[in-house]
């Protein structure tokens, strides 16, 4: 894959826990715009690699990383020293298992990074908000109650909205670490359609179990 047609070269990463090395020299190079899957046995390390690649690390002490991360087609290393792990995850999104709304209402659960961006015209923050709903395939389902807690949702509901909340800043790329284990079949299916969808517009890069359709 050309530098062109690639969106986050990593070259060489290694990630430890305190002392406990996890990840050795991995070197992958995440194609634009396109749905890359990384798949494994449970604990090979594919959800560690996953929050290597927006900073999730360094929540907790101890945790170390060696090696390069680069963003195409500037090169920038989202593991280099200055790096804001907050501007790494608007550009890198990141929906995780389980579905981890925000105790807020809807609307707020998805302005939440935009107004981290300094966007406070509510004119603005109404039409981003509509607009990552629609392709989270949500607002029908919402749109006459955005003021109304996010926990009220159903489990299918809330992980859509966690997409719509990650893609609202318009980032480079969506990380998803097995976002349907926790869901029933049907919600299973939405969010696989909404996957191939979203790599129209977006790079994806997913931990999962299986196949996702072309």
């Amino acid at each position: 894959v050309s530098s062109h047609d690639t969106e986050v070269q990593i070259q060489n990463l290694s990630f430890f826990y305190g002392s406990h090395q996890v990840l050795r020299n991995v070197s992958i190079d995440v194609p634009k715009d396109q749905v890359t899957a990384l798949i494994g046995p449970s604990g090979c390390g594919k959800t560690t690699l996953l929050r290597c690649l927006n900073r999730m690390h360094d929540l907790y002490p101890g945790n170390r990383y060696e090696g390069s991360v680069k963003l195409q087609p500037e090169g920038t290393d989202i593991l280099g020293p200055g790096m804001d792990p907050i501007q790494v995850r608007m550009r890198l999104g990141m929906v995780f298992q389980k579905p981890n709304p925000f105790p807020k209402s809807i609307y707020e659960n998805v302005s939440y990074g935009l107004r981290l961006q300094g966007m406070n015209n509510r004119r603005d923050l109404d039409e981003r908000v509509e607009k990552a709903l629609r392709e989270a395939a949500l607002w029908d389902e919402v749109k006459s109650r955005l003021h109304g807690l996010a926990h009220n949702l159903s489990g299918g509901q809330q992980q859509r909205l966690c997409i719509a909340r990650a893609i609202a800043t318009d980032p480079d790329v969506v990380l998803f670490d097995e976002p349907t284990s926790a869901l029933d079949p049907i919600a299973t299916s939405k969010i696989e359609e909404l996957i191939v969808e979203l790599k129209k517009r977006v790079t994806v890069c997913i931990v999962t179990g299986k196949q996702i359709g072309r």
